[in-house]
């Protein structure tokens, strides 16, 4: 006897389903852009520096070496428009802003915490993988900055 799949639920039926459900693999998925977001250098170590409270711009700015004034504002404003990452502007002068995370900003830091806690154990690894015999071209430079050959050249006779 043949097994029957039940007819899809009414919402995962309609495109506003799909949609609201999100395609990853899909190239128009409204997915790929909160992802792009939450996944980016600037925005991985924004969500693991707000992890740990509530910070002002410029607390940010130190606490994440080398990111610009420009990618930080910039970064914010992404994680807020997704609703992972709330600013609070305080009516005062000199202007008070601070940001910390949503409810649903503690959770994707949660699971991105997982992701850089994995990168940090496995950072050996992956350097050594980059040294390695498979390792591309431009991974295999020699101190002087010239490209080690990947077999050894013969010798002339």
């Amino acid at each position: 006897m043949k097994s029957v799949k039940p007819p899809p639920a009414d919402d995962e039926a309609t495109l506003t389903g799909k949609l609201r459900r999100g395609e990853l693999l899909d190239a128009a998925c409204p997915s790929r852009e909160v992802l792009k977001h939450v996944t980016s250098r600037w925005g991985v170590l924004v969500l693991l520096v707000l992890a740990t409270g509530v910070h002002r711009f410029s607390g940010l700015r130190r606490a994440i070496g080398g990111v610009s004034e420009r990618m930080l504002a910039q970064t914010l404003q992404w994680l807020e428009g997704d609703g992972l990452v709330d600013r609070i502007a305080f009516d005062v002068v000199p202007p008070h802003v601070e940001y910390r995370l949503t409810p649903l900003g503690r959770e994707a830091a949660e699971r991105v915490q997982g992701l850089a806690d994995w990168i940090e154990t496995r950072l050996p690894q992956v350097l050594q993988a980059r040294e390695g015999p498979r390792a591309p071209m431009a991974a295999r430079v020699d101190r002087a900055g010239e490209a080690r050959p990947k077999v050894r050249p013969r010798a002339m006779p």
